[in-house]
């Protein structure tokens, strides 16, 4: 016994004692709403890391290199799907080195599974713009969609520390009520403007439409990742003239010049909205994140 004591003495003394974070899951996600998701969950048995900030287009999150050591280092990397973050997460995952988080592992946590997802394109033809195979992926717009992400998270989690299941089932469950009572407020504030339509600079919002009762005409892009021509500007405002439409929607991604230019043209109210937590100031949390929008959403029409 004093054997096994010593040793266990002189091991402490050659690598240092552990730190406190040693036992605690590492996730890096790609967004800052996943990120939320996952410290509301874990808890105090997580280290959380976004490789977003919440500023970024969510399908070109700018690579830096320290991004690979964090997720070679990673217990779990934790992102949307259905192909949004094609052009950056691949090649970091490859770089990582870390077979824990590879596609098909179990550490590799998609979040859209359980999703249905829209406008599922008939062509991936590059000629159509920056398509997405699999549908669109910005469903975490929705609310009600996004708590198949938390489940999904939730999942993950257990499976790589089941001895902290019931903290983490409790964490999550705790949440889907907060989120289920808030939606309750968001649909009523948003309920006066039932069938109006909006327009935006990217395709982030028919899944938010949806929800929400709203209509989502188009957007300003030309297609999806390719800039507007000054044809489809003149078609968009005539368009909006014509069914007036009293909304123009500008993610903080894309510069203000040319949706400024439409709400003029057309009398419509100009709205910046976050697509993620951290998007405009005061959106820290996905909830916080998607108060502003509602409220935002709902001013703008009420004008």
């Amino acid at each position: 016994m004093k054997l096994k004591l010593l040793l266990v003495m002189l091991l402490t003394v050659a690598f240092g004692a552990l730190p406190v974070h040693a036992a605690k899951i590492r996730v890096v996600t790609t967004l800052t709403d996943l990120a939320d998701f996952t410290r509301t969950v874990g808890g105090d048995f997580v280290e959380v890391r976004s490789l977003a900030t919440g500023i970024e287009d969510t399908h070109g999150v700018p690579m830096k290199p320290s991004f690979v050591s964090l997720l070679n280092r990673a217990d779990l990397v934790v992102l949307v799907g259905f192909d949004c973050e094609h052009a950056f997460l691949p090649a970091l995952l490859e770089a990582s080195k870390n077979p824990r988080i590879q596609l098909g592992k179990p550490g590799y946590v998609d979040c859209s599974k359980g999703v249905t997802p829209v406008d599922v394109p008939k062509s991936t033809d590059h000629s159509e713009g920056d398509v997405h195979p699999y549908g669109n992926p910005h469903y975490l717009l929705d609310p009600v969609l996004a708590k198949i992400a938390v489940q999904n998270i939730c999942a993950a989690l257990v499976a790589t520390a089941p001895e902290h299941e019931a903290e983490f089932v409790k964490n999550r469950d705790a949440y889907l009520t907060t989120l289920d009572a808030k939606m309750v407020g968001w649909q009523s504030e948003l309920a006066p403007f039932k069938g109006t339509k909006f327009v935006s600079y990217h395709e982030h919002w028919p899944y938010f439409a949806a929800r929400f009762g709203l209509v989502y005409h188009g957007t300003i892009e030309f297609k999806p990742g390719v800039d507007p021509t000054p044809r489809h500007i003149e078609s968009l405002i005539a368009e909006m003239k014509a069914e007036h439409i009293p909304l123009v929607v500008r993610e903080p991604q894309f510069p203000e010049k040319v949706p400024a230019l439409i709400a003029k043209q057309t009398g419509a109210t100009l709205v910046k909205l976050p697509i993620m937590p951290g998007g405009v100031p005061d959106t820290d949390t996905y909830i916080a994140e998607m108060d502003y929008i509602v409220h935002t959403v709902a001013g703008a029409l009420k004008k």
